[in-house]
């Protein structure tokens, strides 16, 4: 890959999370998004392998899709409210749209197919960005609008993903599906934790990015 395209797609990435987590406005959260969605594509696709490509495209479409789902939450939302403000998400239909966005962006049961696929198509390195910088502004998102989510579906798709991700990274060979089943696993048990304490959830995706960190490093050290 061209040195400037990879450093071009690494500063819009950081670009990108920078945006959505300092914004206020559902406007700006959404464009830091899509600037993150459009940033990692080079970097999944760079090897220019079939299964490489395959995960770019599945990747961009999941994306795409959260992304619009996310804006229409918000314009919903500003229609019913006359409110942009992030935290001022107080009508259920957005919420309930909002809930669903998120979890599509995560990765979330049942919304997580998309994830192991996109992940055993990925380098060591761009894997590990899916796996912490990428989970990062979503996070953010959902932390800034947790006292207002829906409650009753965040519990049920957080329970789902922290039993399912333990079931099925026991069936796996590879390894790169194993870390992404534990990574739906670690989402399940952070966004059950958010609607009761939401400073924890933020400790618990600090230390899930420092040990996933650890073990995608060593793995890519090692040649695993």
């Amino acid at each position: 890959m061209n040195p400037h395209a990879k450093l071009m797609s690494s500063l819009s990435l950081a670009l990108g999370t920078a945006i959505t987590t300092s914004s206020n406005h559902w406007l700006m959260a959404w464009i830091g998004l899509e600037i993150n969605t459009l940033a990692i594509i080079p970097l999944i696709s760079k090897s220019h392998h079939p299964r490489a490509v395959e995960a770019a495209i599945k990747y961009f479409l999941v994306q795409a899709a959260a992304s619009a789902l996310l804006l229409f939450s918000s314009m919903t939302n500003a229609w019913l409210t006359g409110q942009w403000d992030i935290t001022q998400l107080n009508h259920p239909t957005p919420s309930l749209l909002l809930t669903t966005a998120i979890a599509m962006k995560l990765g979330l049961v049942p919304f997580h197919f998309w994830f192991p696929e996109v992940l055993q198509g990925s380098s060591l390195t761009t894997a590990l960005l899916l796996s912490t910088m990428m989970k990062f502004p979503p996070i953010t998102i959902l932390l800034l609008t947790s006292h207002s989510l829906n409650p009753t579906l965040l519990t049920a798709m957080a329970v789902a993903s922290a039993a399912l991700g333990g079931w099925m990274g026991l069936n796996q060979t590879q390894t790169r599906k194993i870390l992404a089943f534990s990574s739906i696993s670690h989402l399940g048990w952070m966004t059950i934790i958010i609607i009761y304490n939401p400073k924890l959830t933020l400790l618990t995706f600090y230390l899930y990015t420092l040990m996933t960190a650890t073990v995608f490093l060593t793995l890519n050290t090692t040649k695993t």
